[in-house]
Order: structure tokens, then C-alpha cells, then sequence
């Protein structure tokens, strides 16, 4: 097999993202399977009709489940708010399609066990999953890893991570199904901070074992569409503290009420000899403190991270020729097609999210019980 047929589900702003990397994927990075945009799934043929001959796909689906049926399509690409997630990657995965899910891989934990049971069942076959936490393809993040492996920072000692946005801070902001918790799950704590919980573990190679959390509501009710108002049942705000098993003390903070800020999401690492740090708002940028340099003239240096030898930029552009957001998107469909052709397993993968989704879990019950919680398998 040298090309793989997608067939791609929800054509809105993750829709489009994806859409951008499929096309761009097999001219910049030349993966040994070449994506082919087969069929757009959406619930309305004039809407999806619309998005596919913008976007670049061949054919259209009103119902998901047609994808499965189609011989021409290998790869399912679910983009849908995620109380579709588990619905349709189990049976893409049952029915023998490879599966992109995107973050976070549910909206519950029991939904999540059950898909990671049904990519369990499915890697016995040679049918591969993975779930989109796009922000480890930041070039900058990656080598963020690279260096904290090497030892460059020495023992990590602390994690701060934020992810700051501000288009909930208008209370007369309209109500949508990210407001919703059937839909969405959760709110700032489900839709960014996932991504902050993924990108500091990637960083650090640790992984959370106990959290301490507060969630709230600012605006209780926000104007509906069709008119009146509608009930806001997730979280605006997020914010907790966690141990992790490499023994680092951690601190979260997710928002969409954060005035002036659009989509700051801020890691910084400290070990016993250096640090870290990243700002999502120069995501070209990587920040290195060295203690063992001359006090005289030490301090955080700007590494511009767009040479060859970081990661993924070979690809692209010469030095100092940046990326943006859309990238990470590119970078990650690379990685999957590679691992597919390989006979290896993606990362992050479901196994991966269901352990987000369990943080995600944890976060809440200590919200609501005001008390720290132990993440499952933590001693």
C-alpha cells in the first residue's frame, strides 16, 4: 500500500485544520504513505458540500457510518465535539480503519476505557490509533524534550503551565456546544487545559500522580442563538496543583476569560541546573537558562528554533523562515502516516489520552470535594 484513503468527520475549525495537513503533508514531508482526501463526513449535504470543495475533498457523507462501509477510505479523522469521539472511533476501529481522534480522546472516562479497549483490539490487526495533541509538533516543544532527556536542565523540579484566553470574558458572548457539558464534556478544563497536562508530560517525561483543583463558572448564562438564554454547565476556569512521579511539584491554570490574551499557552520547566520556558505566542521561540553559566553574564537566551537540525524544520523553510499554528497539524499527520507504514504504534496514543482524560477526572471529583486526589495507579 503505497496511498491511504481518508475520510475525514466535521468540517468546522478542527475540520479545516486538519484539511490544511492533509494537503500540505505529502509535498513538504513526502511520508511513505500518501494521503488521499477521499470523503468529508457531515450532517448536512449543503454545509459539507461546501466545505469539501473548499477544502479539497472528493466526495461527501451525510451519515459517519458510510465512511466505514467505503472500501476507498483506510483512515478515519474524527473532528467532531467529542461526544461523538468514542461513538465513531470505536466502530471505525472495530470496522479496520486506522483512527485520528482529536483531543481530549472523550468525555468521560469510561468512554475513553472503551476506546482505548477497542484500539487494543485493533492493534492486534495491524490498525493503528492515535489522539491529536497537536502541540507537541511545536518544533520548539519537541526539542524542549530533547533537551530536558539530555539532561541540559538537570532534575526537574517544577512545572507552571497556563493557557490563557480571553473570548469568554464578554458575559454577552453567545452560548455554543463548548458551553455545554453533554457535548463538550467539560469547558477551559477539557478544551485547553488537556493540552497544558499533554505538553508539560511530553516536556518532562513525567506524568501526574496527585492534583488539587478549583473550577468556575463566571457567566451562569449566556445568550442563545435562537434567542433568550441558555444555561452555561462547564467551567470558564481551571486552576490546580499536582505532584508528579519524578517527584516535580506542578501548578495549571486554564482559561477562556483571560482579557487581552488570545492563545497564550506558557510552559516553563526548572530543574536542578536550568530552565526552560515557551510561550504558544512565539511558538518559533524557546527559552534556555543554564546555571552552570558565569553570573556575570547569565540569564534566559532566545533560542530561534528554525534551524535544519531542530525538529521538523527540515522540511520546510531555510533559518529564521518561521512556522505557524498550522504546521503542528502537518507535522502530526506525518508522524501518524509514518507509524502506519512502519507497523508501529502513534503517539500520543489512546492509551495516552484516557491517561489526560483520567487528570481531567481527577481535577473535577477535587473541585468538587475540595480535597487532593490521587490519580489512578499513583502510590
Amino acid at each position: 500500500m503505497t496511498t491511504v484513503g481518508v475520510g475525514m468527520v466535521g468540517h468546522a475549525f478542527m475540520g479545516r485544520a486538519h484539511s490544511q495537513a492533509w494537503r500540505s503533508v505529502g509535498p513538504f514531508f513526502g511520508p511513505p504513505l500518501t494521503p488521499v482526501m477521499t470523503a468529508l463526513a457531515g450532517r448536512s449535504a449543503e454545509r459539507a458540500g461546501a466545505a469539501a470543495a473548499s477544502l479539497g475533498w472528493a466526495s461527501v457523507e451525510t451519515d459517519w457510518k458510510e465512511l466505514l462501509r467505503r472500501d476507498d477510505v483506510q483512515l478515519v479523522d474524527i473532528c467532531t465535539p467529542g461526544d461523538g469521539h468514542a461513538e465513531i472511533a470505536v466502530a471505525a476501529l472495530d470496522a479496520g480503519k486506522h483512527v485520528l481522534c482529536e483531543k481530549p480522546l472523550a468525555n468521560s472516562v469510561a468512554e475513553a476505557e472503551a476506546m482505548v479497549a477497542a484500539a487494543e483490539r485493533a492493534r492486534e490487526r495491524g490498525v493503528r490509533s492515535m489522539v491529536g495533541f497537536n502541540y507537541r509538533r511545536v518544533p520548539a516543544v519537541a526539542l524542549a524534550r530533547r533537551l530536558v532527556a539530555e539532561g541540559r536542565i538537570g532534575t526537574v523540579r517544577h512545572i507552571r503551565a497556563q493557557y490563557l484566553q480571553d473570548w469568554l470574558t464578554d458575559p454577552e458572548a453567545p452560548f455554543n456546544w463548548r458551553m455545554d457539558r453533554d457535548r463538550a464534556g467539560s469547558g477551559a478544563l477539557g478544551d485547553i487545559a488537556s493540552h497544558i497536562v499533554d505538553t508539560a508530560q511530553f516536556i518532562t517525561g513525567h506524568t501526574l500522580t496527585a492534583v488539587s483543583a478549583a473550577l468556575e463558572t463566571f457567566v451562569p448564562e449566556r445568550p442563545a442563538p435562537g434567542g433568550g438564554t441558555a444555561r452555561v454547565t462547564v467551567d470558564d476556569a481551571a486552576l490546580f496543583i499536582g505532584r508528579t512521579d519524578g517527584g516535580a511539584l506542578a501548578s495549571f491554570e486554564a482559561t477562556r476569560a483571560a482579557a487581552g490574551r488570545k492563545n497564550a499557552l506558557r510552559i516553563e520547566v526548572s530543574g536542578s541546573s536550568g530552565a526552560l520556558s515557551f510561550d504558544l505566542e512565539s511558538l518559533n521561540e524557546l527559552w534556555l537558562y543554564d546555571a552552570a553559566e558565569d553570573a556575570a553574564t547569565a540569564g534566559f537566551r532566545r533560542i530561534v528554533v528554525t534551524e535544519p537540525v531542530h525538529p521538523y524544520m527540515g522540511r520546510w523553510w531555510p533559518p529564521g523562515h518561521v512556522l505557524g499554528y498550522e504546521h503542528t497539524f502537518t507535522h502530526q499527520m506525518a508522524d501518524l502516516l509514518t507509524a502506519i507504514a512502519d507497523g508501529t504504534d502513534p503517539r500520543p496514543s489512546f492509551a495516552d489520552g484516557l491517561q489526560i482524560q483520567r487528570v481531567l477526572a481527577a481535577v473535577a471529583d477535587s473541585a468538587a470535594s475540595r480535597s487532593w486526589v490521587d490519580l489512578e495507579g499513583s502510590n
